[in-house]
């Protein structure tokens, strides 16, 4: 199981604010930036899929992991100063990864994840894989669509390297596809803008909260708990994507529908069905149109009954399964198994650490602290989600 002091340093990437120096409309947080460019490169590894080349998914779900790692050690360094440091002065460069590594070596309980950030850090800016240049493209051209929101409420001349500096970065990968794509905003432009509207969605949007958190960074966040949890699962390669892919876009339709609160929905008996039917329909017509053919029917697989473990049997009809038949017999890729209930869980341990965390910070409201005690009520002592023991993490917050 992941720990209460892992999960509260990855919980601090709400907390860190980009751009700072430079006036922003909205506000710009790491965990955000991690969600969108993470989002992306699974976007622009689907073109390269499509294009015939074989992508290890695994590696860019680290790398967004580390990435934010790194992000969060260093947040009080701009990122200019980084690179110059890294061009000019290598040596102190690698020192300041270890630096890095020290400050979770005690944090990661997980060998195998500890010694991969390590050899993470260690090559830095000198990655050639497929994967870690799909990473880094969507982190640069993620990093254009924040410099795109804010140039609008700045001097000019003060962005105008900056820009030339972006451009400059992204021509590195205009060999991809989907960066050539995105760049002369087609398709997946398109689905992009409706993957952005998350970042203007407040979570808890009823009460005052410290840090506020947005819907899109609320997404990578349980993308994260989703995968570090289900280390403790042996799981074939297509499960750990699956869960991992379901998790960031679990809240994907709410681009279009915006999020309906749990009180609402169940204002009549039949309101939860009617919105669900809505719901559907307007995904349907406005969302599915903007996504590519070759994984449109991935994106819907991700994002329908996402909360339930289930698989792809061999007649091609989805199916919901007990975590016992996910672990036994359908524990292989040909069946696309995904661990649903994990995912629901995740989702509401980073529902638990957004109200818990504007408690202890002293702002609170009756919103908050009835939602963080109905959310434990979830998970009773003694029972397990997927093999999991959810209470024991959650109840470790309030010892």
């Amino acid at each position: 199981m992941i720990t209460k002091e892992f999960a509260l340093k990855l919980f601090e990437g709400f907390s860190i604010e980009r751009w700072n120096d430079l006036i922003r409309p909205i506000p710009l947080l790491e965990m955000d930036k991690a969600s969108e460019k993470t989002m992306l490169s699974y976007i622009i590894g689907k073109y390269e899929e499509k294009e015939g080349k074989k992508i290890r998914w695994n590696e860019i779900i680290l790398f967004s992991l580390f990435d934010l790692l790194k992000k969060i050690a260093m947040c009080d360094v701009k990122a200019p100063v980084q690179r110059m440091i890294r061009r000019e002065y290598p040596d102190e460069y690698k020192k300041i990864n270890k630096w890095v590594y020290s400050q979770y070596e005690s944090l990661i309980t997980d060998g195998e994840i500890k010694e991969k950030f390590r050899i993470f850090l260690d090559s830095t800016g000198e990655g050639t894989s497929p994967e870690y240049r799909i990473f880094r493209a969507a982190h640069k051209y993620s990093t254009f669509r924040e410099f795109e929101i804010i140039k609008h409420f700045n001097d000019r001349s003060r962005l105008t390297e900056i820009e030339k500096e972006i451009r400059n970065d992204i021509s590195e990968y205009m060999d991809l596809k989907g960066v050539q794509l995105l760049m002369t905003r087609q398709k997946p432009y398109e689905f992009l803008m409706f993957i952005e509207q998350l970042r203007f969605q407040t979570r808890w949007n009823q009460t005052p909260r410290v840090p506020k958190t947005d819907v899109l960074g609320h997404s990578f966040f349980v993308a994260i708990l989703t995968f570090l949890l289900g280390r403790n699962i042996d799981m074939c390669e297509k499960r750990i994507y699956n869960n991992f892919f379901s998790a960031i876009f679990h809240d994907l339709p709410e681009a279009v529908t915006r999020d309906i609160i749990t009180p609402v929905k169940k204002a009549t008996d039949n309101l939860p069905e009617i919105v669900k039917e809505i719901e559907d329909k307007i995904v349907e017509q406005e969302l599915m149109p903007t996504i590519d053919d070759s994984f449109k029917n991935e994106i819907e697989y991700f994002t329908n009954n996402e909360f339930e473990n289930r698989i792809i049997d061999s007649d091609g009809k989805v199916r919901f399964v007990s975590f016992e038949e996910l672990n036994n017999n359908f524990n292989k890729n040909e069946f696309s198994p995904v661990d649903g209930k994990i995912i629901r869980a995740s989702d509401h341990i980073a529902a638990f650490m957004e109200a818990d965390r504007s408690i202890t910070h002293g702002i609170t409201s009756i919103h908050l602290t009835e939602g963080r005690t109905n959310l434990l009520k979830n998970y009773p002592e003694g029972e397990s989600v997927n093999g999991l023991d959810i209470h024991s993490f959650m109840n470790s917050f309030l010892i």
